[in-house]
């Protein structure tokens, strides 16, 4: 009876410790139901405000890129000369008698910018930077039961130019009620790092901070559990300690043959966290983390898990492009599977710390990520940039992005700045040293550098304060065999790269010849395309940079250059250089604004990847009798060979100083084909026929089923094709789109820098024959159809589903 008895109890003991079903701290999505208007009423922060005629709005949310493009908006062509301004939204929400003696918090990821916010009329805060998350407690000024609460958020983006990009504007990340009970971990109170790595076992240390909000002091078991990839229980401990106000405590862990985290396998490990009190559960987190090894080196560059790995990676903005600032988690996965076909390996976060999802992301598809906080210190660029908020914010901000990101496994370096002017003068020496400390204060586990663009090292006053553990430098390639010389004992890491410019679909012959828009600075561009387009031959670059083939060479044969990072990854909205206005959008992508690849892409698919690829351009439909530029990139052979019409136009081998071939030839219609070998067995081919008129529409969606969640993507590309199916280069035709059921049109493009079309519209003329639109689900299952109409041409429809999954 006693071993009964005895069994029973361990039995209750294990069920009350086991029940995470009763979720003691909920983390509620808040993004639904928000009114907002663009306007600044100064009452609006009041309880009792009339809000019923502002706007039905959900999270996240961009209003400037439902603006209309001007180039006499404050924010002006670098800033994508959308309208900004001061808005205001508002949510009111209840909260069940039940749930009265619990704490609450309201997270915001992302506010742009000056955000301030009131809850129930009463002042909560105000934060200035507008790329950090920030968390406010609710708690004293709640009402429970059937009694209104109102949250008032006031964005105030008026004070421009404030950016040397589109921004955007509002609550553009999301936001989350937390609630916790009186004993919970702190906000960003977990942090995980692991040591000692070896094939047979690795150290995982999983840290902890506890809040008690009691007015007692409270006796809790401290519960750790790691899960390994498959799900299983790898490790588990607990202690019992006794709570005041707070605690900080840690757990050391074994793990037996750790999977590793890598860009191949990035395994990811769980440490389960709990809490109780008299045998309750009072809180439980999960927090994901990868069990890695990773270094740099002076000569060799950069090791991961004891490989030696050239970084393949892009610098990228945070906007969407149709989408605006406001994110999108399947729009970010997207652009992360697009760059990972592309043979990409790394991610750096130009020039703010990126939404955690992002993060998120690149933790579970296996992307190296430099975090980088700051554009500038307190020396300004723009005219109402982050200077004005630097003395007072910037060691806040900067640790809050330390301390949200550091358990991401993805996360190798943290950059504490851009191109900062302070190097150039003895205020670098003093506030870089401030800001390392204030990183390694909150995380020594990681190295720290600064993307710097002086590589005299007398005149770089960041790098003679000798407190980065990486310099990375910025453009310049043709210093980087010097700079061993120049900074010995350094690891290196190209940190922004080339600068060159391209339009989709546009060639300007011949190929070789390399058009430098502008030549120096403030210089006006010699002979520039009058449609305000770039060539897309790589054969077109900023003065201070270089073409995206002579860079990379240099990057892949110095082995102490860590890697190279693209300026830019995709084009994003603002900074139109070489042009200015009209132009709106950047033409550094090799990616476009839509996600359609430009030729530079397919370069380095060709030395980034090992899938087996051949990409053969430009289009084939020119005037007869026009000499012609033919261009392949290719992998994994020996030689390329080249057809007009079945006529052999000779073989071309790649070498190490020409990563790509090209033959000169004169324009006749017909069909071009280049076939890829390797020691005489054919490998792959492709051909490009001459295109007819216009003739149809096809339609093609990344997904024809995506989550009925009320977020989920379906980008549907649109194709304009002749009557034999090929694609149209020249097609311009303006598309209709009509769409029924549960979903709607989230923005719609063609990747053309200077259109001023709206991108919220339902129409959308193709350009160089494609355009995309983009459809997002109402949150309820059913079927979404699509048609795509234009006058003359073969309607398209395509019918997507949404599911709850």
């Amino acid at each position: 009876m006693k071993h009964i008895i005895l069994i029973i109890a361990c039995c209750l003991s294990f069920l009350l410790e086991g029940c995470e079903d009763k979720a003691v701290r909920t983390r509620i999505d808040f993004n639904s139901g928000w009114k907002f208007q663009l306007a600044d009423d100064s009452l609006s922060f009041q309880f009792d405000f009339d809000d019923q005629k502002w706007r039905n709005i959900n999270l996240p949310h961009d209003w400037s890129i439902e603006g209309e493009f001007d180039e006499n908006n404050g924010t002006k062509a670098a800033g994508g000369a959308l309208p900004a301004g001061i808005g205001w939204y508002r949510k009111h929400f209840t909260i069940d008698e039940s749930e009265n003696d619990k704490l609450f918090f309201i997270d915001f990821d992302g506010v742009y910018r000056n955000s301030e916010v009131w809850i129930n009329g009463f002042y909560l805060g105000k934060r200035p930077f507008g790329y950090m998350g920030f968390r406010y407690e609710l708690t004293p000024f709640l009402h429970f039961g059937d009694s209104m609460n109102v949250i008032a958020v006031r964005v105030d983006n008026s004070l421009q130019p404030n950016s040397r990009w589109y921004t955007g504007s509002g609550i553009y990340r999301n936001v989350w009620l937390v609630s916790t009970e009186e004993v919970h971990l702190a906000h960003w109170g977990t942090t995980i790092t692991t040591s000692n790595i070896r094939h047979h076992e690795a150290t995982v240390s999983v840290g902890m901070k506890v809040e008690n909000n009691a007015l007692s002091s409270k006796n809790v078991k401290l519960k750790v559990t790691i899960i390994n990839p498959q799900g299983r229980i790898e490790e588990k401990s607990e202690k019992k300690v006794v709570i005041d106000r707070k605690y900080t405590g840690q757990f050391h862990f074994t793990i037996p043959f750790p999977q590793l985290w890598s860009f191949n396998t990035p395994n990811l490990y769980h440490a389960r966290i709990e809490i109780f009190e008299k045998g309750k559960l009072t809180d439980e987190q999960n927090t994901s983390f990868g069990i890695r090894e990773f270094h740099f080196d002076a000569q060799k560059g950069f090791f991961l898990n004891g490989e030696n790995i050239k970084l393949k990676g892009v610098n990228n903005h945070h906007d969407l492009g149709a989408l605006g600032a406001a994110f999108n988690r399947r729009a970010a996965q997207r652009q992360l599977e697009i760059l990972k076909e592309m043979g990409c390996n790394a991610i750096r976060t130009a020039h703010n710390p990126p939404a955690p999802e992002l993060l998120d992301l690149c933790d579970e598809m296996g992307f190296f990520v430099m975090d980088e906080a700051f554009d500038c210190w307190a020396k300004k660029k723009m005219k109402h940039d982050y200077h004005e908020d630097w003395d007072e914010w910037h060691i806040r901000d900067l640790q809050d992005m330390v301390l949200r990101d550091r358990n991401h496994p993805s996360v190798m370096v943290w950059s504490i700045g851009n191109e900062i002017r302070e190097q150039f003068d003895s205020t670098g020496l003093t506030i870089a040293d401030e800001l390392v400390k204030a990183v390694k204060y909150i995380d020594d586990t990681r190295p720290v550098t600064c993307a710097l663009t002086e590589n005299n090292p007398d005149k770089n006053f960041i790098w003679q304060s000798k407190a980065l553990d990486v310099l990375s430098f910025n453009y310049k390639h043709n210093d980087y065999p010097d700079l061993p010389n120049r900074f010995p004992g350094e690891a290196f890491i190209a940190s922004e790269n080339m600068s060159a410019f391209a339009t989709r679909g546009v060639y300007n012959q011949p190929s070789d010849s390399i058009r430098i828009w502008p030549e120096a600075y403030n210089v006006p561009i010699k002979n520039p395309n009058p449609d305000f387009t770039c060539s897309a031959y790589d054969n077109v670059h900023a003065y201070w940079g270089a073409t995206h083939e002579d860079t990379w060479k240099m990057v892949k044969k110095l082995d102490f250059i860590s890697g190279m990072f693209i300026w830019s990854g995709f084009d994003f909205i603002g900074e139109p250089e070489p042009y200015g206005w009209p132009a709106k959008s950047s033409y550094y992508g090799v990616i476009d604004l839509c996600g359609f690849p430009k030729d530079a892409y397919y370069f380095y698919q060709s030395e980034w990847s090992d899938k087996t690829m051949l990409h053969l351009f430009p289009h084939w439909n020119w005037n007869e009798g026009e000499t012609i530029d033919l261009c392949a990139y290719y992998n994994n052979a020996n030689e390329v060979e080249l057809f007009i019409n079945g006529e052999s136009k000779g073989i071309q081998f790649k070498t190490d100083e020409k990563l790509h071939a090209m033959w000169r030839v004169s324009y006749q219609p017909g069909t071009i084909m280049a076939v890829t070998r390797k020691n005489g067995i054919e490998v792959m081919r492709k051909s490009i026929n001459t295109a007819g008129e216009p003739s149809k529409i096809e339609l093609t969606a990344d997904r024809n089923e995506i989550s009925a969640d009320g977020y989920d993507l379906s980008f549907v590309t649109v194709k304009v094709f002749d009557i034999e199916g090929n694609l149209v280069p020249y097609a311009d035709n303006l598309i209709q789109f009509d769409i029924e059921g549960e979903g709607f049109i989230a923005g719609v493009d063609n990747g053309y820098q200077a259109s001023h079309e709206s991108f919220k519209a339902y129409h959308r003329k193709a350009y160089n024959g494609m355009c995309l639109a983009i459809i997002q689900n109402m949150g309820k299952e059913g079927i979404i159809k699509l048609k795509a109409s234009s006058e003359g041409l073969e309607s398209a429809s395509i019918q997507i589903v949404a599911k709850h999954k």
